[in-house]
C-alpha cells in the first residue's frame, strides 16, 4: 500500500471513530436527561444503570453506524478538497477510481466491524437495553403485557392467552387444544396460568380439562393444578423486540420455528435478520456517495458539503423507516423493505461517481 493509501485510510478511520466518540456521549447525555426521573423514581440499582448505559452506547452506535460514517467521510474529504490535496493527487496521474481504493479498504474494515457488531454484540446490548427499559422505564399495562397470544407450539398443540404479564409471568384466560389426526382429543382451560421458576412448572387456577370421547366427554376440574407443559415460557411472551436480542444463528432457528407457528410478528423478525446484512452493504454505498459529493472544492466550503450530506442522510433514514413500518404493519415483503434504500442509493452512488469531476 502506498503513502497516499495510508494517508487517506488513516484519515478515514480516525475521523470515523472521532465522530463516534463525539456523538455517542451526546446521545447518552440526552437520553440520561430524559430518563433520569424515571430511573430515580423506580430506584434502579447503580450497577444496572451503568450496564444499561453501556448497552445503550452499543445499541445507539450500531443503529447510526452508517450515518456517522457518512458524515465523517464528507467531513475529511471536504477538508482534502478545500486544501487542494485531491487536485494534487489527481494531477500526479492517479485516476479517480484509484483514488477511491483506500476509501473502499476503509469501508471494508468498517463493514466487517458492523457485521460482527450486528451479529453478536448488538443483540446482547439490545437484550440488556430492552430488559432495563421494560423493568424500570416503561410503566403501565401495555409495556408489561403481551395481548392475544395464539400460537401453534408443535404439530398437535395450540395455546392461547388473552394477555400475559411479562414482569410477573402470569397469563389470563389460558387454553390448550390438542389434536390427533386433525381431530381434537382434549382441551385444557384455566382462568390464569403462572410460570413457577423455582421448579419450572406452570400453576393453573380454575383448571378444566375436557377429554373428548366417541360418545361422551370426560371433564376434570381442579381449583389449582401445578403441571408441566411441553412449551417454553417464551412461547407465551412473544415480545416484539426478541429478534433484536438473538445472534444470527439463533435468529435463523427462531424465525424457522416462528414460521411454523404462524407468528404475527414474523415480518418484524425478518426485518431484523435482513438488516444484519444490509447495514454493512450500506457502508460501501454511503462511502461512495460521500466521496462523490465532497471531493469537489466548492465556493461555500465544507458547510455546503455537510448540508448536502445531512440532507441525503435524512432521506436515507426516511426511506429506511417508512419501508420498515410498511413491512412490519402490512404484507409488504421484508426483504424488499430492507434492501430498497440500498438499491436506490446504490443507483445514486453510481450516478454521482459517473458525473463526479475528475
Amino acid at each position: 500500500m502506498k503513502i497516499l493509501d495510508w494517508y487517506i485510510l488513516k484519515r478515514y478511520l480516525f475521523t470515523f471513530f472521532v465522530m463516534l466518540l463525539l456523538f455517542v456521549p451526546i446521545g447518552i447525555t440526552v437520553h440520561l436527561a430524559e430518563k433520569i426521573g424515571k430511573i430515580l423514581e423506580n430506584e434502579a440499582p447503580l450497577g444496572e444503570v451503568l450496564l444499561y448505559f453501556l448497552d445503550f452506547t452499543i445499541y445507539f452506535a450500531h443503529l447510526l453506524f452508517p450515518l456517522f460514517l457518512f458524515l465523517s467521510v464528507i467531513w475529511f474529504t471536504s477538508k482534502l478538497a478545500n486544501n487542494t490535496e485531491i487536485v494534487a493527487f489527481l494531477s500526479s496521474g492517479v485516476s479517480f477510481y484509484r483514488f477511491l481504493r483506500p476509501y473502499m479498504i476503509g469501508a471494508t474494515i468498517v463493514a466487517a466491524l458492523a457485521l460482527v457488531l450486528g451479529m453478536y454484540l448488538a443483540p446482547e446490548a439490545s437484550k440488556g437495553f430492552n430488559d432495563f427499559t421494560y423493568k424500570y422505564l416503561k410503566r403501565g399495562r401495555k409495556a408489561q403485557e403481551t395481548q392475544n397470544v395464539y400460537r401453534q407450539i408443535n404439530d398437535n398443540d395450540y395455546i392461547y392467552v388473552s394477555s400475559f404479564d411479562v414482569k410477573r409471568n402470569i397469563g389470563r384466560n389460558f387454553t390448550l387444544e390438542h389434536f390427533e389426526n386433525d381431530k381434537m382429543t382434549y382441551k385444557i382451560s384455566a382462568s390464569s396460568i403462572r410460570y413457577i421458576e423455582e421448579d419450572s412448572t406452570y400453576r393453573l387456577l380454575s383448571y378444566v380439562k375436557r377429554n373428548i370421547g366417541e360418545n361422551e366427554d370426560i371433564i376434570e376440574t381442579e381449583r389449582r393444578k401445578d403441571t408441566i407443559f411441553s412449551f417454553d415460557l417464551e412461547d407465551l411472551t412473544p415480545v416484539e423486540y426478541i429478534a433484536e436480542t438473538l445472534s444470527y444463528g439463533e435468529l435463523n432457528k427462531f424465525i424457522a420455528k416462528e414460521e411454523k407457528r404462524g407468528s404475527s410478528y414474523i415480518s418484524r423478525y425478518k426485518l431484523v435478520k435482513y438488516r444484519k446484512w444490509s447495514l454493512p452493504v450500506s457502508v460501501f454505498i454511503l462511502t461512495l456517495i460521500a466521496v462523490a459529493v465532497s471531493s469537489i472544492k466548492r465556493r461555500g466550503g465544507m458547510g455546503v458539503n455537510l448540508a448536502f450530506g445531512i440532507s441525503i442522510a435524512m432521506v436515507f433514514v426516511f426511506f429506511d423507516k417508512i419501508f420498515g413500518v410498511m413491512a412490519s404493519q402490512s404484507d409488504f415483503p421484508p426483504l424488499i423493505a430492507v434492501w430498497f434504500p440500498n438499491i436506490l442509493f446504490g443507483i445514486l452512488a453510481v450516478y454521482l461517481l459517473l458525473h463526479a469531476k475528475r
